[in-house]
């Protein structure tokens, strides 16, 4: 048993201390219904904090936290308490729970494929009469190394064990568009642009629905100063993704940049709606602030209507 298993009860000072996180964080997500208010917290009360704080660590917003929590009660019999209950953690934007050794994506409820080498070995060359879903025993061999992947980028792996990992999950399944998002962002991070884009319009061609593939393509435009294609992407993911905090809040840096401050005031304030508390949303509105600032005419006192 571990020396937080064995108290039973830390007060919210105690909590904060452990966890790391401010009473602002605390009250916020209490406010925000994602866990009751209270003054001590149990072993479970811990584990539920800790979700959240990856949860928010990895940048997935508050309202899509709410969906997968609502979906999974609503999917899952006996659960009433996801995030004391259940394994729940981000993969890139999305949020997956481990049910019994697999993995599911939490809004969905779809079940992922989730095989050991031996059995993906065993499927791949397996043989019987009747036929066999070779697509379907791909997808699920492409899906054990799309989680390979994400693991072994989780532990710090060598950047070729990784690369190796994805480029098999493509290899598989052409059309696996979370590995060929993954191999653009490693890409984008060592500044080979054109292959980043080559890989991020290949997962947009698998997924045009996938809202993460538009943003990281975004960002590759507007660091390369194309800011017309930046805005083209962005604006696709918050279509497809209407909540995508992070989608909004570089619309509103690259309007302001470009001094359309009607429209970068409008994202300014949609980010902090749903990101009213993290370390972004200082800088959110700390911009926002100097721009109704500048919208003020001078010796009159009044706003040009920002």
């Amino acid at each position: 048993m571990t020396a937080a298993a064995a108290k039973q009860a830390y007060s919210r000072a105690e909590t904060r201390r452990l966890l790391k996180i401010s009473e602002r964080q605390l009250k916020s997500w209490e406010s925000q219904k994602l866990l009751p208010a209270t003054e001590t917290y149990g072993f479970k009360e811990l584990l539920a904090l800790k979700t959240l704080v990856k949860l928010r660590a990895s940048r997935v917003p508050v309202p899509q936290i709410h969906r997968a929590l609502a979906a999974l009660v609503k999917k899952l019999h006996d659960i009433h308490d996801p995030l004391t209950q259940l394994k729940i953690y981000a993969d890139g934007k999305r949020i997956r729970v481990e049910i019994d050794g697999r993995a599911m994506e939490a809004e969905s409820g779809q079940l992922l494929l989730n095989f050991d080498a031996v059995e993906l070995k065993r499927l791949l060359e397996f043989r019987k009469p009747e036929p066999v879903n070779t697509d379907q025993v791909k997808r699920a061999a492409a899906e054990h190394w799309f989680q390979r992947g994400l693991e072994l980028e989780q532990t710090g792996a060598p950047l070729a064990e990784v690369v190796e990992a994805y480029l098999k999950a493509v290899e598989l399944d052409p059309t696996s568009a979370g590995a060929l998002v993954n191999l653009g962002t490693i890409q984008f991070n060592a500044r080979n642009w054109k292959e980043a884009e080559r890989y991020y319009l290949e997962a947009l061609k698998a997924d045009p629905q996938y809202a993460l593939a538009h943003f990281d393509l975004a960002n590759l435009y507007d660091e390369r100063g194309n800011r017309l294609q930046a805005l083209e992407h962005y604006r696709a993911a918050l279509e497809i993704s209407p909540t995508y905090a992070d989608a909004h809040y570089n619309l509103a840096l690259l309007y302001q940049g470009s001094n359309q401050m009607m429209n970068a005031v409008r994202h300014w304030t949609e980010y902090l709606k749903l990101d009213p508390s993290s370390h972004w949303s200082s800088i959110a509105r700390r911009e926002l602030s100097k721009l109704r600032k500048a919208a003020v005419v001078p010796g009159t006192g009044r706003s040009q209507s920002l």
